[in-house]
């Protein structure tokens, strides 16, 4: 089957991955026949595109189905994305003179994780959010929010309600949306005259160095580097003008950017991302087709890492009902039992099962209880918090596991 590019409508010919097929990723089951029986699973392909060089999934599931009422990411729940949002909301405020006068609008605002921040300060602010079960509880912490997709339609409705943004944030969405060219549309609409515009996402040019192929998922349709981000930003009216490298998930770039008349100069560090990009081969179509065999690489030493702890009689659990872990399991073929059982501080997931390999999950207390001799942290990008906040399991010899890029028992 042929697929074009969603931005560009080119005819893409460049397979990055090909994962197979797999449920979403954030579709927890409830542990009934019933539930398994009608899980539903989907193609997951990304592809690059020859001319923009955006990467994508070959797949559009519908984004209405996924991001409901129901929908399970909370941002809340991880102390270390607070603290980096607590920050983002000093730095920006002191950069940019924000205050009483001005108007913060961010979209995708999940829970009101970051946006309660800048409400501490006194800065008005609006969420885009169109999970409901999220905006309910940003509104608890009197973070006034708009439960709908973001996009053109919904940037000119704002302005006719007169908001205007003085800053928008877009952390971890830029990826979410089907339709990429409608959604960086709305921040031209929406922007004041001398408004900027952030976006975080992670850097495709990390992905692709760290095997970070766990990072692809159906609810993720696109995998960005700057040069991609660069001309559908140009061809939308905005105009990137800096951006910051960051650590978190696992890597990722932050992107300022004004109105295509905007005046702020662009930096040095906007042309260093540009040269090191160039420099790492993401210009041509031969570094992209060469990731699949690297992938397979990565799952085969996971896999011998299971079969020795099966023949030793050791138990593996694992550490974090994320997203990028259920295509992790999934794509490796983990079978039931082969992990006894994962943990998550994520009430919403408790009890249920991750999608895909139906293991069990329960709330990190289940550790002390049945102290397992390996735990798998699948979001690696936050090792660190976990391995300090379960400390506790070396009590009785457990040890930490990290499967990307290559297994290490910490």
């Amino acid at each position: 089957m042929s697929h074009n590019c969603r931005f560009c409508a080119t005819p893409l010919a460049t397979v990055v991955a090909d994962l197979g097929s797999t449920p979403w990723s954030n579709s927890f089951l409830e542990p009934t026949e019933e539930a398994i029986a009608r899980e539903r699973s989907f193609p997951l392909k990304a592809m690059v595109c020859s001319e923009c060089l955006l990467v994508q999934t070959t797949e559009t599931v519908p984004a209405d189905e996924i991001f409901t009422d129901g929908y399970a990411y909370l941002s809340s729940f991880s102390s270390s994305w607070l603290e980096h949002a607590r920050r983002y909301a000093d730095t920006m405020s002191e950069r940019f003179g924000l205050g009483g006068l001005s108007q913060v609008v961010e979209i995708a605002s999940n829970d009101g994780y970051l946006l309660q921040y800048f409400v501490a300060k006194g800065v008005p602010v609006l969420g885009v959010e169109p999970a409901a079960n999220a905006a309910r509880i940003a509104e608890d912490r009197k973070v006034p929010t708009e439960v709908a997709f973001f996009g053109r339609e919904t940037a000119t409705a704002l302005v006719n309600r007169g908001i205007r943004a003085d800053l928008t944030a877009a952390n971890n969405v830029l990826a979410h949306v089907p339709d990429i060219a409608d959604f960086v549309a709305g921040f031209a609409i929406l922007l004041k005259p001398d408004g900027v515009a952030t976006f975080e996402f992670p850097h495709l040019l990390r992905l692709m160095e760290g095997v970070q192929f766990d990072t692809i998922y159906h609810e993720h349709y696109s995998y960005l580097s700057l040069a991609a981000v660069e001309r559908i930003f140009e061809s939308s009216g905005l105009k990137v003008f800096d951006v910051e490298e960051l650590t978190t998930h696992g890597g990722s770039l932050r992107v300022f950017a004004q109105l295509a008349s905007g005046k702020r100069q662009a930096t040095e560090r906007l042309a260093a991302v540009r040269e090191k990009e160039a420099a790492a081969g993401l210009m041509r179509m031969e570094t992209y087709s060469a990731f699949d065999d690297r992938i397979a690489a990565v799952c085969k030493g996971f896999r011998e890492f299971l079969a020795r702890a099966k023949a030793e009689g050791k138990t593996v659990a694992a550490y974090g009902a994320a997203a990028k872990g259920n295509t992790f399991l999934n794509v490796c073929g983990v079978k039931p039992g082969e992990i006894a059982f994962a943990v998550d501080r994520n009430d919403l997931k408790q009890g249920k099962l991750l999608p895909g390999t139906h293991i069990p999950v329960h709330a990190p207390a289940h550790l002390q209880v049945a102290k397992p001799d390996y735990l798998v942290i699948l979001p690696w990008n936050l090792t660190d918090e976990i391995v300090a906040d379960n400390a506790a399991i070396r009590a009785w010899g457990g040890q930490f596991v990290v499967a990307i890029p290559e297994i290490q028992i910490l």
